[in-house]
């Protein structure tokens, strides 16, 4: 009996005495007898899928509104609310229906980082949301032409495994400055260290909120308990509602935790259809954008392809070959639901891993998801309750997610230089420069340069070879731009 990461076994939901008859167009459809599963199992399913990663209404939001454009401008956390969940419902019911497996979408962390942190730093919001429509096309287009296929050969594997370490140390250092457990130190030109522990130490009720949340989250984890993600940020919010309600506290920085007049509210769709294509085009070098839709296809792409595999080998519905049933289908579905994200300014949304919480439970078809998703579209109506969560209590769950995209660091083989050292400049570079497409840049020119050092160089795919030198373009823009006479 193999047992899984979710703690139920490959084998725990058999069939009994084989597949059994359909009952109505619902089993058939869906095949829900066929796979060995019952409508109580898929309910169950459906509804663990959703408490295991409902955080993202309150995360994807936060990280989201903290950030400004290059105008200064920021979006409103309600109408993110609105437009997380609405992605979130529509494209996890699409991907039940049309793709009949049990993958629930939402906004992706890790690709809202590089929405938040890197794209609206340099252009508008609208610029950003429309380069998330653009990536998006451009991964059905992949699906539809089969290119596919060659974009998963050309990047190594252990170099698609440290961009996601890379990206969950980001994301975990994000979670610390916005707690106020990491700051910048206000005179840092004259100290040997830029960054310090909260004011010099740790001080003040919201501090504690967070040191409870993230010793509560990981201890969550470790013994893992389901949803533990959303049980610390609920717990910690109404922690520090009582806090708030007792010491009125002026220090919790975007969102004062605080009691709705209301627990629900009419959706606010008025950040829907705010993006434009081709704008950012007129923002920045048509370089910087190339490399930009490249990190975010890199960072969606491969993320969905792992969690579609992983997820499905989970619930035994590989075929005998080992193959997802339907994957055409079903990566055409995630990539629209990039597109989505994007028109609809939720950044961009994609496949979860939190998926496997579903299969844990008996999930075995598409079914479930039509009860993820209608738990996705009731959560459009309570917007004020979503609202009230401070960064001290979500913040900890960016540090444990950061820890969970850090533990596929195990796959790579250290002892071999030639990958050891692009892994680690790509993990190493993106949290210090602040910047994802940083590090992937850094990780592909060591990879290239070192593989051609070593009489290696015909191991790099050719896809490889271009994108490394639109990288020596990127890092070399300042001076090509001056010997050109652009500046």
């Amino acid at each position: 009996m193999k047992h899984s990461a979710t703690g139920a076994t490959h084998d725990a939901f058999p069939a009994s005495g084989g597949p059994r008859v359909p009952s109505g167009p619902l089993d058939r459809f869906f095949r829900i007898s066929e796979r060995g599963s019952t409508y109580g199992r898929e309910i169950r399913g459906g509804f663990a899928t959703f408490f295991t990663m409902a955080y993202i209404l309150v995360l994807n939001p936060i990280i989201l509104s903290a950030a400004k454009d290059k105008t200064g401008a920021q979006l409103d956390p309600a109408q993110l609310v609105t437009a997380t969940a609405l992605v979130a419902a529509v494209m996890t019911v699409i991907m039940g229906i049309g793709g009949n497996l049990p993958l629930a979408l939402a906004a992706g962390l890790g690709l809202n980082a590089v929405v938040a942190f890197q794209l609206a730093p340099i252009m508008t919001w609208d610029d950003a949301m429309g380069l998330i429509v653009l990536e998006g096309l451009i991964i059905c287009v992949l699906v539809l032409t089969g290119l596919r296929e060659a974009v998963m050969h050309a990047i190594p594997q252990p170099l698609k495994q440290a961009i996601s370490v890379g990206i969950g140390l980001f994301i975990a250092f994000i979670g610390f400055v916005d707690a106020g457990f990491v700051t910048r130190i206000p005179d840092a030109a004259n100290t040997t260290v830029p960054v310090q522990l909260g004011t010099g130490n740790l001080t003040g009720w919201p501090m504690l909120v967070f040191c409870i949340g993230l010793v509560m989250t990981f201890v969550l984890l470790a013994r893992k308990a389901k949803g533990a993600i959303l049980i610390s940020i609920v717990v910690t919010t109404v922690l520090a509602l009582v806090l708030n309600k007792a010491a009125d506290i002026k220090t919790w920085g975007l969102t004062t935790p605080a009691l709705p007049d209301s627990l629900v509210d009419s959706p606010d769709f008025g950040l829907l259809g705010k993006f434009d294509v081709f704008g950012a085009f007129g923002q920045v070098s048509v370089v910087t954008v190339l490399l930009l839709v490249f990190t975010l296809i890199l960072s969606d792409f491969f993320d969905t392809m792992g969690t579609v595999v992983g997820v499905t080998a989970e619930a035994d519905l590989l075929d005998e070959r080992g193959q997802v049933p339907g994957l055409g289908r079903v990566l055409l579905i995630d990539g629209a639901a990039a597109v989505a994200g994007g028109a609809a300014s939720a950044s961009s949304a994609t496949t979860y891993i939190e998926s496997a919480a579903g299969v844990g439970e008996g999930a075995r078809t598409g079914f479930a998801n039509l009860f993820t998703g209608g738990l996705f579209a009731l959560a459009l109506f309570l917007t004020p309750v979503l609202t009230i969560v401070p960064l001290q209590a979500a913040a900890p769950a960016l540090v444990a997610v950061g820890f969970l995209m850090m533990t596929q660091v195990k796959h790579i083989d250290w002892d071999r230089y030639d990958i050891a050292i692009p892994a680690f400049l790509t993990i190493a570079v993106m949290p210090f420069t602040y910047s994802i497409t940083n590090g992937i840049g850094a990780g592909f020119l060591a990879y290239v340069i070192i593989k051609t050092a070593l009489g290696k160089a015909r191991e790099v795919h050719w896809l490889l070879w271009g994108v490394s030198l639109l990288f020596v373009v990127y890092f070399a823009i300042d001076p090509i731009e001056q010997l050109l006479g652009v500046k």
